[in-house]
């Protein structure tokens, strides 16, 4: 299950270096034919993954799938 985690990770980064790559190599816009530009393409799509990332991590934990492993609440 980390590893699906891990590989969604890596998608949101790479859809965020890909926006990033498109308001770099921004084209002159052409005023006739109105359509979303692939930066604005791929900043949606990193974010309805972060979205499906977080609501599936969560699932992941309702079901047991995944434990937490953070601090104990027991004082020492």
């Amino acid at each position: 299950m980390t590893f699906i985690i891990a590989l969604a990770f890596l998608g949101i980064l790479a859809s965020l270096a890909t926006a990033l790559y498109f308001m770099v190599r921004r084209e002159p816009d052409n005023e006739d034919t109105p359509k979303a530009s692939p930066m604005a393409k791929a900043l949606a799509f990193r974010i309805g993954f972060s979205v499906v990332l977080f609501i599936s991590i969560l699932v992941s934990w309702k079901l047991g799938w995944l434990q937490p492993s953070g601090i104990p609440l027991t004082p020492a």
